[in-house]
């Protein structure tokens, strides 16, 4: 699907949807509970379905209402042959391999679309093959790449030395299996870690769920034989969602925003911090932010930098080469059609602002972040915004265009 997009700025109020990082969360530790939960304010993106449909291949059940999911959880052993549909889920994935390894001695198959094929996986086969246990990747063996990866055997507790760098994804997914197995566990983090809000995330939910895991510097300590325990939650707004209704009002809407938790660990929140430092500033001040912790926010935040007067670094972002898209290289080229002044390096953006946007066609990559910063340029852009492919926000914010409806915005299917 292409849209058009007549620029006008956005007014009213807006509801920001459930956290995906934390929903996934709360949906594997519910899953692996004793007892019944009940997790309010569910929202059922792409990638929420899929961590929903495995989990419920481990044993769960979990029946699905409007708003929220009741789940009974039955984390039982068992010897079968399980394919985990992940479509373009890279959360689920990494979290959900490490648990196959325990709940499950059959072949346990995970398969996927677009990009996921491609995320960096390296880290578990590592561990997979250190222990013994059978690691077969054959996404590079189709045409489109699509994740087609199968692992069986059993993971074992013990030491576990995790590249921080790539991501904390790695690291969640340990930490959701680990406290099933029977010995005690450490996990030492190597390096800088990247997106530790992240880590903070899982950690809160596992201790909402009865997991006691320790932390001192950099290591984790994990101990075995623990049993979650049934917990009822409420899932808090989205972060990562919210950065695109900032940015918007920083470039002149007024969006009324509901449904934040001010005290939220999630590392996104930063978005408020960001902007608050460009509006702050003067044009003859070079700014320079780390994205390291917080990638999701960083092409919408981008977007924010070009129309301030003045040069802007965003450093630390080569994570976004490993997204649904190359993200760093799609943000900088999909800006500049636009009209922007940017540049991408290795593992940088440098931005010298511009008064303003002129419109175009651009694309999202299939990239649901992409589609919706595009979406957001185009309420400062002089002529119409024409998105391609532009229906991949359904990954993630489903009723996003809707939204951007009632808020005003203009939108047109047009015809491919």
């Amino acid at each position: 699907m292409n849209i058009v997009i007549t620029p006008k700025k956005l007014s009213g109020k807006v509801v920001i949807p459930p956290s995906k990082s934390m929903a996934h969360r709360e949906i594997i530790c519910a899953s692996l509970a004793e007892g019944k939960s009940r997790i309010a304010n569910i929202a059922y993106s792409d990638d929420i379905i899929a961590t929903i449909s495995c989990m419920r291949s481990l044993g769960a059940y979990i029946k699905d209402n409007p708003d929220n999911i009741e789940v009974d959880g039955h984390a039982e052993k068992r010897t079968s042959y399980i394919v985990f549909e992940c479509n373009e889920s890279g959360s689920t994935l990494r979290f959900l391999l490490p648990l196959a390894l325990v709940l499950n001695n059959g072949k346990n198959k995970f398969v996927g679309k677009g990009k996921l094929g491609k995320r960096p996986m390296e880290i578990y086969r590592d561990i997979c093959l250190g222990q013994g246990i059978e690691y077969i990747d054959n996404s590079a063996d189709n045409p489109d790449h699509f994740l087609d990866l199968s692992v069986q055997g059993e993971l074992k507790s013990g030491d576990f030395y995790i590249d921080g760098g790539v991501s904390s994804q790695f690291i969640s997914g340990l930490l959701f299996a680990l406290p099933l197995l029977q010995g005690d566990s450490r996990i030492f983090i190597e390096g800088n870690l990247q997106s530790s809000g992240y880590l903070d995330l899982t950690l809160c939910a596992l201790k909402n769920y009865g997991i006691d895991v320790q932390k001192e510097g950099n290591v984790l300590y994990v101990k075995g034989n623990q049993k979650y325990l049934n917990h009822d939650s409420y899932v808090e707004g989205d972060y990562s969602q919210a950065a695109f209704f900032e940015v918007a009002n920083y470039l002149g809407s007024g969006v009324d925003i509901i449904g934040l938790n001010k005290e939220s660990l999630q590392g996104d929140k930063v978005i408020t911090e960001f902007l608050q430092k460009l509006k702050d500033s003067s044009p003859d001040e070079t700014l320079v932010f780390d994205g390291g912790n917080c990638p999701d926010i960083i092409p919408v935040f981008a977007l924010a930098c070009c129309l301030r007067i003045g040069k802007t670094q965003i450093v630390n972002v080569s994570r976004l080469r490993i997204k649904e898209c190359d993200r760093l290289h799609s943000t900088v080229e999909e800006l500049k059609k636009l009209g922007a002044n940017i540049e991408e390096y290795n593992e940088t953006i440098v931005i010298d602002g511009v008064y303003k946007l002129k419109g175009g066609k651009v694309d999202s990559h299939k990239d649901h972040r992409m589609a919706m910063t595009l979406a957001i340029a185009a309420t400062v852009c002089e002529s119409e915004v024409r998105i391609k492919d532009a229906e991949c926000v359904s990954k993630s914010y489903p009723d996003f265009y809707e939204v951007y409806t009632k808020l005003g915005g203009e939108i047109k299917e047009e015809a491919v």
